[in-house]
């Protein structure tokens, strides 16, 4: 896959929600590294496992009725940029972010999420 592709498969199990968690997984390599700031601190999570562990926990009780809508994507080799909206009910209004990651061989590397 392109790192186009990599990335809109990426947001459509994001959308997809729990039911779709071992499809997002398989889309980021062995030693692939994530940094997001959902816990309200920017925390780093290397490899696998690790990867796998915080995003199964996120998953477990997600936001009622949450959508997730991306806004723009800008591919530069094998980085890729994409502006994105989420929101649900239980949020005080949407929240915007910006997600750069970094695919090789078809398999995130790297993404890292920030809130703007």
């Amino acid at each position: 896959m392109t790192p186009f592709e990599v990335v809109t498969a990426y947001f459509e199990a994001m959308k997809a929600g729990p039911g779709q968690v071992d499809r997002l997984l398989d889309l980021f390599a062995d030693d692939a590294v994530y940094v997001e700031p959902f816990s309200g601190e920017t925390r780093t999570h290397s490899g696998h496992a690790a990867i796998s562990d915080c995003i199964r926990a996120s998953m477990k009780d997600p936001p009622p009725d949450m959508t997730l809508e991306v806004n723009r994507v800008d591919v530069d080799g094998d980085t890729v940029r994409s502006e994105w909206t989420c929101a649900s009910p239980v949020f005080p209004g949407p929240m915007k972010g910006v997600d750069l990651c970094t695919v090789r061989g078809g398999r995130i590397q790297r993404l890292e999420v920030q809130f703007v």
